[in-house]
């Protein structure tokens, strides 16, 4: 069974979390600051390249169906350099992300640069991903002033299945002899990729069947850690792993538009 968050919980989050970004930029001694997650930026550059984003998938949203993305030239923005008005500008980014997502509504199509995987080119998905976009980068502003929290647990337990759905899944051809990968959250929820010739596909495992039909290789951590380890914040001696390790191997090394 799936638990996809619905679109009301996404747009409440994204600005929980844009929040909790905020509260980190305000917190800091100085946006100097180096970001120990993101080697060669520093605080301020993350906030740039945060809020700028969201200004981008605003236009994106609001621009609809589309073969490319807008032109730059309609959401570049920079981001200022005094505090208090970086902190009233990151607030007008997610202001903007949010309203276009409200007015767009969560099944209108807009581009995404995902076509290949099993997510759909909506608004809905686009807001799905939003939200772990904001949600890793917040933890990378925690990390940076020294207060890293785990992501709340209904945001990672949809951003496992999100980063799968939409970074995993592909219909390029795995280059490997086939194999079955399982990741279970320790707070009871669990998913199977399998990885062919055919590409790369991804979907819920009920309870019933942990343990059932063995996976070639699995990974059991929180589910914040789950999606930390996904976006390379952690690394994969942080998990319990099982089975075949060098498929987690190949699978980091994997680039399926090469």
């Amino acid at each position: 069974m799936t638990h996809t968050l619905q679109f009301p919980d996404l747009l409440r989050l994204i600005d929980d979390r844009s929040n909790a970004f905020r509260a980190a930029l305000a917190s800091a001694p100085g946006l100097d600051l180096p970001v120990p997650t993101c080697p060669g930026w520093t605080l301020a550059d993350l906030a740039q390249h945060l809020g700028e984003g969201r200004r981008k998938w605003a236009a994106i949203v609001a621009a609809g169906p589309a073969d490319a993305p807008p032109a730059r030239s309609g959401w570049e923005s920079t981001a200022p350099q005094d505090r208090e008005a970086l902190l009233d500008w990151w607030t007008e980014s997610t202001r903007q992300l949010l309203d276009a997502l409200r007015e767009a509504g969560p099944d209108r199509g807009c581009w995404t640069w995902w076509g290949r995987s099993q997510s759909p080119q909506t608004t809905g998905a686009a807001a799905r991903h939003q939200l772990q976009e904001i949600a890793v980068h917040t933890y990378d502003a925690q990390v940076t002033v020294g207060s890293p929290q785990p992501l709340p647990e209904e945001v990672a337990l949809d951003g496992v299945e999100e980063f799968q759905v939409t970074c995993c899944a592909t219909t390029a051809a795995w280059p490997h002899e086939p194999a079955v990968v399982d990741y279970h959250a320790t707070e009871g929820r669990s998913w199977r990729l399998w990885l062919s010739a055919g590409g790369a596909r991804v979907a819920p495992l009920p309870p019933t069947a942990d343990g059932a039909d063995a996976a070639d290789a699995s990974a059991r951590l929180t589910a914040s850690d789950l999606v930390l380890f996904f976006y390379g914040r952690i690394p994969p001696e942080s998990l319990e792993l099982d089975g075949d390790k060098r498929v987690f191997d190949r699978l980091i090394a994997w680039d399926p538009d090469a």
